[in-house]
């Protein structure tokens, strides 16, 4: 563990260079405009999130392709590291660190499209913009990430949008700072962090903020394990029946919250928020609990673009129908998926995002000339679970719930136990390589450099 450690300390000492004028936007120096009518190409991959960004450039930087072959399109000004929110949150990174023109992420080979899709029509093989313009393609990614559906608990925006309310959450840039600043203004009473019941990028952020804020009010002497003697009294309310999903973590997850004296409530999802009175829907008709609060985190459910259900590429739920090992789409053979808009049976993470672009581009380029599909993922993910006084529980894991750890597997080392080492990876370490690699199509996680 020496060497990681010395190696993260190494990395982190690195300073990154970050372009964050408003003027780099609006220069759109690496990107040339796109003219408008109908247009043709090999690839479009729809969003440059974390999952569009890395796998066009890796399918750029393996592919024998001439300039406009692949095109990206994306509505977004700005490219979000969103996994550092919850440092944010914590009051341990600055926000506006953690984002950066999106045109200078593009590569000039690329052709960038900066417009919504309005449409898709997987018969024909073409989409359109919101501007009117029809996009021809061979193949199609659709990689637009989820957004947050503040409508999945009333009151929640107007609460959100109020500066004077003690109500926050991670899951937004607009407001993940807020909660730093409601960490530091509460002095006592009930703190309420919750998790919904519904899909939610990043399973183990909503604890993670809990954890954060735990340690915050620790050090200020307004948090003690027992709630007997504690001026904040804290309650983890979940709507899943456990702590995490996979057993072995959500285990000592549970342990850590009763040995710090954290009420648990499981199976009661937030549905609505009315002045310092928050409203929890029961399973099985059970009877709405309602808890007053001092403060209250809200981790609100995430939802795909319309437009994927509208196109006929979506499941039930609304997300791209696609095999969970191959990333193809189970209908139209053109037609891949990964990321959070995926119907992919995993978290929804950035580092599972660095084991299905490899696997993508390798298929992709395959179907390209005419060959079914070689490389399968097999759900690996990671979270990196921040429990607090700087040390980092890293739960790796793949389809089904088994564990699957890098340095279990290189060290010997069970990463059931948080550890300080891991802190540093989370803190440090994955944001810079995040902006130094991972945008660039350079990263595949546990795999390292590609």
């Amino acid at each position: 563990m020496q060497l990681v450690r010395n190696h993260v300390a190494r990395l982190a000492s690195q300073s990154a260079t970050r372009a964050h004028r408003l003027n780099a936007v609006r220069s759109l120096a690496t990107v040339a405009p796109v003219a408008s009518g109908s247009h043709n190409h090999k690839i479009v991959v729809v969003g440059s999130g974390s999952a569009g960004i890395a796998l066009s450039h890796q399918l750029l930087r393996k592919g024998n392709f001439k300039k406009d072959d692949i095109a990206v399109i994306d509505p977004a000004i700005w490219h979000h590291y969103q996994p550092g929110w919850t440092l944010v949150g914590g009051g341990l990174k600055d926000k506006d660190d953690l984002r950066r023109p999106i045109h200078e992420l593009i590569e000039p080979k690329l052709n960038f499209y900066n417009k919504n899709v309005a449409a898709i029509n997987p018969k024909e093989n073409y989409l359109t913009l919101g501007n009117g313009d029809t996009i021809n393609y061979e193949q199609l990614v659709v990689a637009p990430g989820v957004t947050v559906d503040y409508s999945s608990v009333k009151g929640l925006s107007e609460a959100m949008a109020n500066p004077d309310s003690l109500v926050g959450s991670i899951y937004s840039y607009d407001y993940c700072d807020k909660v730093s600043r409601n960490i530091e203004r509460l002095e006592k009473g009930a703190a309420i962090f919750t998790q919904p019941a519904g899909v939610v990028k990043c399973a183990g952020a909503p604890q993670k903020i809990m954890w954060l804020a735990l340690d915050h009010w620790r050090r200020a002497g307004r948090y003690k394990r027992s709630p007997d003697e504690s001026a904040i009294k804290v309650t983890f309310a979940t709507g899943l029946p456990t702590m995490f999903g996979v057993p072995k973590y959500s285990v000592k997850l549970n342990e850590l919250r009763e040995e710090r004296g954290v009420e648990g409530l499981f199976e009661h999802n937030l549905v609505s928020i009315d002045g310092n009175t928050a409203t929890f829907d029961r399973p099985a008709g059970k009877e709405q609990v309602k808890r007053d609060f001092d403060f209250l985190h809200v981790a609100p459910r995430n939802v795909p673009p319309a437009f994927i259900k509208e196109s006929g590429l979506g499941n039930e739920a609304g997300y791209v129908d696609v095999n969970q090992h191959t990333l193809r789409h189970a209908q139209f053979k053109n037609v891949w998926s990964i990321g959070d808009a995926s119907s992919l049976p995993t978290s929804k993470t950035v580092a599972a995002i660095t084991s299905q672009a490899p696997v993508l581009t390798n298929n992709l380029l395959l179907s390209l000339e005419g060959k079914e599909p070689s490389q399968e993922y097999d759900g690996y993910t990671s979270c990196p679970l921040l429990t607090g006084e700087k040390e980092v529980l890293l739960a790796e894991f793949k389809y089904g719930g088994v564990p699957k750890e890098t340095f279990s597997e290189w060290f010997g080392i069970d990463q059931v136990e948080p550890r300080r080492a891991f802190y540093h990876l989370k803190k440090d370490f994955f944001p810079w390589v995040y902006n130094r690699y991972h945008v660039k199509g350079q990263w595949g996680g546990p795999k390292g450099w590609i």
